[in-house]
C-alpha cells in the first residue's frame, strides 16, 4: 500500500477485508496518479466549489467527517436494529472513503491557485469517474454502488443500506453550508 496514501487514508486500516483495503487504497493512488492536486492541495482546497472559494473547511475534512460519521451511522444501525438492517461495515467504509475519488479529476487549478471545475469535469462529474476508477482496481459493484448513488446522481435509482448512510452523512456535512436557515 501507497505510504502516501496511507497517510492521507489511515480509516483504511478499518477495512477488515485486505483484498478491499488494497483495492480501495489502489483507487486512491490511481486518481493522484492521473490528478492535478496533490495530497497537500487536499488538505487545502475547499470541500466544494458550490459554496465560494473562501470556505475554509477542506476537502480531507469533509471527506474524514463523512468517513466517521458513516462508520459511526453504521455501527449504531449494526446495534439497534436487531440484524434486520445489517450494514456491511467494510463495504460502508470503503465506499465512504471513495465516494470523493472521482473529484480528483473532476477539478484542476487555475492561474491563481484555486481549484475549479476542469473541462472533464463538466462532462463527468465524480460518482461516474469515481466509478471508473474502482472498477479498475476491481472494486466491488456494492462499493461501486455507493460511489455511484453518494451524490445527486443516486436519487435516480434505490439504494442500498450502506449507500444511503454515506449519502446522508455526505449531505448533512455540505447542504447546511450551501442552504442553511440564517436568521441574523
Amino acid at each position: 500500500m501507497n505510504k502516501e496514501v496511507l497517510e492521507l487514508w489511515p480509516e483504511l486500516e478499518w477495512i477488515k477485508d485486505e483484498d478491499l483495503r488494497e483495492k480501495t487504497a489502489k483507487t486512491w493512488e490511481i486518481a493522484l496518479e492521473r490528478s492535478v492536486l496533490t495530497v497537500k492541495d487536499l488538505n487545502t482546497i475547499p470541500f466544494t466549489l458550490l459554496c465560494g472559494p473562501d470556505l475554509k473547511v477542506t476537502f480531507m475534512d469533509h471527506k474524514r467527517s463523512v468517513v466517521h460519521i458513516a462508520k459511526e451511522a453504521g455501527d449504531i444501525v449494526n446495534k439497534s436494529y436487531h440484524g434486520e438492517l445489517p450494514v456491511d461495515m467494510d463495504v460502508l467504509i470503503a465506499g465512504a472513503i471513495l465516494a470523493d475519488v472521482g473529484k480528483l479529476l473532476e477539478y484542476v487549478m487555475d492561474e491563481s491557485g484555486k481549484a475549479i471545475q476542469g473541462t472533464y469535469g463538466k462532462y463527468l462529474r465524480h460518482p461516474f469517474s469515481g466509478v471508473s476508477l474502482a472498477e479498475e482496481c476491481d472494486v466491488p459493484a456494492e462499493v461501486c454502488h455507493i460511489i455511484a448513488t453518494h451524490a445527486g446522481e443516486g436519487n435516480m435509482v434505490k439504494r442500498t443500506t450502506e449507500a444511503y448512510l454515506v449519502h446522508h452523512a455526505d449531505f448533512m456535512t455540505f447542504l447546511p453550508f450551501k442552504e442553511r436557515l440564517q436568521v441574523k
